[in-house]
C-alpha cells in the first residue's frame, strides 16, 4: 500500500530521524510511539504528504486515499454539526448541486423535443449514476450513525459548531475522516477529547477497519486494544515489531538484554584476542600470527545495543506559604448551562495537604467544579477559599492559552516577574527545552511539548493548592511518570481530574465521583474506590448503561470484498430510489387517466412513454433482485 525508504528529516541541523525504512499494508494498525518531540507528528505529516522529507522516497498505490486527524484543526464558523460533517463528501455535494441545477432547468423548460433538453436528460442520468456509486443515497444515514457513536445526540445535529468546545469540534473532524472511506488513517492523539464510551466505540471501529491505521497515542490501554504493530521513534532510529504496545515493551527489553549479553561475550573475546596480539607482536617468530589475529579482529562486526532515550524533564512543585486547615469549602453549589443542569446542591470540604481525585463520565461537572473553585465561572450556592490559599490551575485545554506567535523563551519571560526572571532558562532546561530549542515558536511545538511548556509556565507563579484538569493529555509515558512523582512529592494540596487509573494509583487519598449532578465521597485511593464500586477499571465506571459497539462481521472479508459489498449496497439504494420514484409517477398517471382519460391520452407518444415507464419498472425490479442475491452471497 505504501513503502517508506531511507527517509530523513532534520531541524536546525539536528536529525529528527535518519534513513528509516518501513512498509504499511492493509490491516496494519500501527501504534507510533516515542517521546514528546521525537518526531511522531512530523512522521504523520510526511505520510500525509503535508510535509516533504529531506531525503528518501515514499511509494504508494495509485489513487491511495489518506485521512489525517491533526492535534490542531481549523474550523469554518457558521455551519451546523451535520453541515460540517457533510464536508467529508465533497464529490457527493458537488453532484447534488449539479443535479439541483439540472432539475431546475428541466422544471422550467418546455422544449421537450430539443437537443438541449435531451442533453440535460443524458447529463442527469450520468450524474445519478455517479451519485449512486459514491454512496449518495446512504451518506446522510451513515453520518448520523458515526456522530452518535462519537457521543453526539440527535438534538446536537443542527446546532452550530461554534457552540461546541474544541474537544467536540475535534470529534466532528474525526467523524469526517471515518466517513471518507480512506485507505489509510493517520490519527494524532485521537482519544484526548473522547469520553470512555466514545473511546470504546472508536476501538471497535478501528479493530474492524480493513485499511491501514497509524495512531500516535499515549493511552496504553487504547494502543493495546487497537494496534497489532508498534513503531517507536527513538534517537533518530525506528524500532518496528508486530506487537501491540505492552507486548512490544517486553519484547524490546528481552532483545536489549540479549544484545547486552552478546556484546559482553564479544567484548571478552576481543580483549582476549588483543592480549594475544600484544603477546605475539613482541616475538619475531609469532609476528605472522599476530598479523592474522589483527585481520581477524578488524573483520569482527561489533554488536550494538539499541540505545534508549532516557532524558526526562525534572519537575518539582514548591509550596508558597502554608494555608489554613480548610482550603476549599462549598455548600449547595449548583451550575447549569441553559437548560442543562450540570451540578445540583453539591457540598464538599477540601483539607490542607489532601490529595483528591475527581472521577466520572465526561459532562458530569468535574471540570466545571474545578473552574468554579478557581473563580473562572459563576455559580449558585456558597463557595469559600481558606486563609492564605494561593491557587495554581492547569486547565484541560491549557496549551490553547499559549500564543503560537511567541517563542518558548518569550512565553516564559512574559509570564515571569523580577524575582524569577533569571531562572527562566534553568526552568526551561529542566523541561527539556535546551539550547536553540528555546527559540522555537510555540506554533511548531507538538502537543506534548506545549503541555511541558504550560507546566513550566505554571512554576512561575506561587501556589499552595494545585488544581490539575487532565494534565496527562499529550504527555508521553515517561513524562507522565515524572509528573506523577512530582505531584506525590508536592507538599501542598492537590485536586486532579483524570480518567487515567495508572496515573491516579498511589497519588490521591480521597476520591469524589461525579454522577447525575451530584458528587459522592470515597475516603481512600483510586483502588479503594474501584473496589467499593465493585469494578476493575475506570472504564467500567464511566460507561453508560448501554454501550454502542460496532457490529462484528460474521466472517473476515478482504478489503476488496468490503469495497464490492459497499458498492452493491449503494447500487441497491439507488435502484430502490428509482423504483419508488417510478411507482409514484405511474400511480400519478393512473390517477389522471381516471379523472380525464381523453385529455391525458391525447398527449404526443403518451402510450409509448407510458409503456416504457412500466418496462423500466420491471427491469429495475429484476435488477434489484439480482443485486440482492449478490449481496446475500457476501453476507452468508
Amino acid at each position: 500500500m505504501i513503502n517508506i525508504h531511507n527517509l530523513s528529516i532534520s531541524f536546525q541541523g539536528e536529525y529528527l530521524f535518519e534513513d528509516i525504512t518501513f512498509k504499511l499494508g492493509n490491516g496494519d494498525r500501527v501504534g507510533l510511539i516515542g517521546k514528546n518531540g521525537a518526531g511522531k507528528s512530523t512522521m504523520l505529516k510526511i505520510l500525509s504528504r503535508e510535509m516533504e522529507p529531506d531525503t528518501g522516497q515514499i511509494a504508494t498505490d495509485k489513487a491511495l486515499k489518506i485521512g489525517f486527524l491533526k492535534q490542531d484543526i481549523d474550523f469554518d464558523y457558521g455551519r451546523t454539526v451535520l453541515e460540517e460533517s457533510y464536508e467529508a463528501f465533497i464529490e457527493i455535494k458537488q453532484i447534488e448541486s449539479k443535479l439541483d441545477h439540472i432539475n431546475t432547468q428541466l422544471a422550467e423548460r418546455t422544449d421537450y423535443e430539443s437537443e438541449g433538453y435531451h442533453q440535460l436528460m443524458v447529463d442527469i442520468n450520468e450524474l445519478q449514476h455517479q451519485y449512486e456509486i459514491l454512496g449518495g443515497y446512504d451518506y446522510q444515514g451513515n453520518t448520523e450513525k458515526i456522530l452518535q457513536g462519537l457521543g453526539f445526540k440527535r438534538e446536537d445535529f443542527n446546532k452550530l459548531t461554534d457552540t461546541f468546545s474544541g474537544g467536540w469540534r475535534m470529534r466532528i473532524e474525526l467523524a469526517k475522516l471515518l466517513l471518507q472511506n480512506n485507505d489509510i488513517l493517520l490519527l494524532d492523539e485521537p482519544t484526548n477529547h473522547l469520553d470512555i464510551e466514545s473511546i470504546i466505540w472508536l476501538e471497535g471501529f478501528l479493530k474492524n477497519y480493513s485499511g491501514a491505521v497509524v495512531i500516535v497515542s499515549h493511552d496504553k490501554m487504547f494502543l493495546d486494544t487497537v494496534t497489532n504493530r508498534t513503531i517507536e521513534i527513538s534517537l533518530g532510529r525506528i524500532y518496528d515489531y508486530p506487537k501491540p504496545y505492552s507486548k512490544y515493551l517486553v519484547l524490546r527489553e528481552e532483545l536489549r538484554t540479549q544484545q547486552l549479553a552478546s556484546q559482553k561475550n564479544q567484548q571478552k573475546q576481543i580483549e582476549q584476542t588483543e592480549r594475544l596480539i600484544e603477546k605475539f607482536r613482541a616475538k619475531a617468530s609469532k609476528a605472522t600470527m599476530a598479523q592474522s589475529l589483527i585481520k581477524k579482529l578488524d573483520k569482527i562486526e561489533r554488536i550494538e545495543v539499541d540505545e534508549d532515550d532516557n532524558s526526562v524533564m525534572t519537575l518539582n512543585f514548591p509550596v508558597s506559604v502554608t494555608p489554613g486547615k480548610v482550603v476549599v469549602e462549598a455548600e449547595h453549589v449548583s451550575k447549569n448551562y441553559g437548560e442543562n443542569q450540570v451540578l445540583k446542591n453539591v457540598s464538599l470540604l477540601i483539607d490542607r495537604d489532601s490529595k483528591t481525585a475527581f472521577v466520572g463520565q465526561n459532562g458530569q461537572g468535574k471540570s466545571t467544579l474545578a473552574k468554579i473553585i478557581v473563580g473562572e465561572i459563576r455559580h449558585q450556592g456558597y463557595l469559600k477559599l481558606g486563609h492564605n490559599v494561593q491557587l495554581g490551575y492547569f486547565a484541560q485545554n491549557q496549551a490553547e492559552y499559549l500564543d503560537g506567535n511567541k517563542t518558548v523563551l518569550d512565553t516564559m519571560i512574559d509570564a515571569s516577574n523580577e524575582s524569577n526572571r533569571s531562572r527562566v532558562r534553568d526552568i526551561l532546561g529542566s523541561f527539556l527545552f535546551r539550547g536553540d530549542e528555546v527559540e522555537k515558536y510555540v506554533r511548531v511545538l507538538s502537543g506534548g511539548e506545549r503541555n511541558r511548556l504550560a507546566l513550566a509556565k505554571l512554576l512561575l507563579q506561587p501556589f499552595n493548592v494545585l488544581i490539575m484538569d487532565e494534565p496527562t493529555n499529550h504527555l508521553d509515558i515517561k513524562s507522565k511518570n515524572v509528573l506523577k512523582e512530582a505531584l506525590k512529592r508536592f507538599q501542598g494540596t492537590l485536586i486532579v481530574v483524570s480518567h487515567d487509573r495508572d496515573f491516579l494509583q498511589g497519588l490521591t487519598n480521597k476520591v469524589y465521583e461525579f454522577k447525575d449532578q451530584r458528587i459522592k465521597e470515597y475516603l481512600g485511593d483510586i483502588d479503594y474506590y474501584l473496589e467499593a464500586r465493585n469494578v476493575e477499571s475506570l472504564r467500567e465506571v464511566e460507561k453508560r448503561t448501554v454501550v454502542k459497539e460496532v457490529p462484528k462481521e460474521k466472517k473476515q472479508q478482504s478489503y476488496e470484498e468490503q469495497k464490492r459489498l459497499k458498492s452493491l449496497n449503494n447500487k441497491l439504494s439507488g435502484v430502490e430510489s428509482k423504483i419508488s420514484q417510478l411507482e409514484k409517477d405511474i400511480k400519478a398517471i393512473d390517477l389522471e387517466l381516471e379523472i380525464n382519460y381523453e385529455a391525458v391520452t391525447s398527449q404526443p407518444n403518451f402510450f409509448d412513454n407510458y409503456q416504457t415507464m412500466k418496462t423500466n419498472l420491471q427491469e429495475l425490479m429484476q435488477k434489484w433482485e439480482d443485486i440482492q442475491l449478490e449481496i446475500e452471497q457476501f453476507v452468508d
